[in-house]
C-alpha cells in the first residue's frame, strides 16, 4: 500500500501536460512561459485562426490545434484559457467536465451568472480553478501588499491609463483595465466593495474610454480608480494611505516608496523598498500549477474573480455620458 505522503510527493513532482486555449498575444505569452517551466509538457495551443497558429508554432515551437476537442483528445491535465471573454464560459465548462484543471484569464466570464456557473462546476468536479488577475503577481504590487500588512488602511488611489489600443475586443476600459484594480482594492483591503460611484464617458470610442470610479469597502476604506485610453503614454501607479504610512508604487518601473514617521511639524522619513524582478505571468502560472499539484487553494479563486467582475458590471450600469467638447468626430470603430 502506498502511503498518502508518498503519493502526494509523486504527484507534486510528476510532469503535467498543459495546453493553452487562444493564440492571440496573451495566449502566445502563456505558451511561451509554460514551454519554459520545469515539470511541464506543453501539449499545444488551440486557435481557429491559421495566422495565430502559425505565429505560435514559430515563436514557441509547439503543436497547435484548430479546435478545443482535438487538444483535449491529445490529453491534458490543465489548460489556461486566453480566448476572448465571451468564450470563457463555454471553454471552461467543457474542460471542467473532463476533469481538467483551469486557469481563466480575467475577467472570468462575460456575466456574473456565467462566472458563478464556472465556479460551481469546478467545485462539483473537484478541479482547480484560478483566475488570471496577473497584476497581483507584479513584484511592485507584492511589495505594496507587504508594506501595508497590519496597517489601518484609509484610502487607495490607482491610475491605469494609456493610448487607445490598436486592437481591442468589444469592451471598454472598465472591463479591460479597471477590473485589474478592482481586484487589487479587494486584495489590499481584504474586504468587499459595498459602495460604487462611477463616472463614465466616451470620447473617441463607441464604449467607455474614460472612467473615474469611487468605492467604499465594508471595512471603511475609500478608493478610487482613474483609467482611460486617452493618455499618450502608459502609466500604472498605486498609492495607499494608512494611519502610519503613505506608500507609492509605480507598477511599470517597479519602484515603491514608503513615507513614515510623520511629525507634528510636517516632517517625515522616506525610503525605497526592495522590489523583486520576477515576470508576473511566470509567477502567476507557477502559482496555478502549484495549486494543481498540491490541491491547495489557488492564489486567485473563482469566487474572487466573480466578485471583481460583479463590481465592474455595477460600474457599467451607470448612465454613460459623452465627454464635453464643442465638436466631435464620429466614434472610432473597435476592431476585434
Amino acid at each position: 500500500m502506498v502511503s498518502k505522503e508518498t503519493s502526494a510527493t509523486k504527484d507534486a513532482v510528476r510532469t503535467l501536460r498543459v495546453g493553452v486555449v487562444g493564440a492571440g498575444v496573451m495566449g502566445t505569452n502563456h505558451g511561451r512561459v509554460l514551454a519554459g517551466l520545469p515539470g511541464i509538457e506543453m501539449v499545444g495551443i488551440v486557435d481557429p485562426m491559421l495566422e495565430h497558429r502559425t505565429r505560435a508554432e514559430k515563436l514557441i515551437g509547439c503543436k497547435t490545434f484548430a479546435d478545443l476537442d482535438t487538444l483535449l483528445a491529445a490529453g491534458v491535465d490543465a489548460v489556461t484559457i486566453a480566448a476572448p471573454t465571451h468564450l470563457h464560459h463555454e471553454v471552461a465548462l467543457a474542460c471542467i467536465a473532463k476533469g481538467i484543471h483551469v486557469l481563466v484569464e480575467k475577467p472570468i466570464a462575460s456575466t456574473v451568472e456565467e462566472g458563478r456557473e464556472i465556479v460551481e462546476a469546478a467545485q462539483k468536479a473537484g478541479v482547480t480553478l484560478m483566475i488570471g488577475h496577473v497584476e497581483r503577481f507584479n513584484p511592485a504590487v507584492a511589495t505594496i501588499k507587504k508594506a501595508i500588512e497590519g496597517e489601518d488602511i484609509l484610502s487607495i488611489g490607482i491610475t491605469r491609463v494609456g493610448p487607445f489600443p490598436p486592437r481591442m475586443s468589444n469592451v471598454g476600459v472598465v472591463i479591460d483595465l479597471a477590473v485589474h484594480d478592482i481586484d487589487l482594492i479587494r486584495w489590499f483591503t481584504e474586504s468587499d466593495i459595498v459602495e460604487v460611484q462611477p463616472q463614465l464617458a466616451s470620447a473617441v470610442a463607441e464604449r467607455e474610454d474614460i472612467a473615474l470610479l469611487q468605492f467604499r469597502t465594508a471595512s471603511g476604506v475609500l478608493a478610487h480608480i482613474n483609467t482611460n485610453w486617452l493618455t499618450p503614454f502608459k502609466a500604472r501607479t498605486v498609492t495607499v494611505a494608512t494611519r502610519g504610512k503613505y506608500v507609492m508604487g509605480d507598477l511599470l518601473t517597479r519602484q515603491v516608496t514608503e513615507c513614515f514617521g510623520f511629525k507634528t511639524d510636517g516632517s517625515y522619513s522616506m525610503r525605497h523598498l526592495p522590489v523583486g524582478q520576477d515576470e508576473p505571468l511566470r509567477a502567476e502560472l507557477m502559482a496555478f500549477l502549484d495549486a494543481v499539484r498540491t490541491g491547495g487553494v489557488p492564489a486567485v479563486t473563482g469566487e474572487e474573480g466573480v466578485a471583481s467582475l460583479e463590481i465592474a458590471i455595477q460600474c457599467l450600469e451607470a448612465p454613460k455620458k459623452r465627454a464635453a467638447t464643442a465638436t466631435r468626430p464620429a466614434p472610432r470603430k473597435v476592431v476585434g
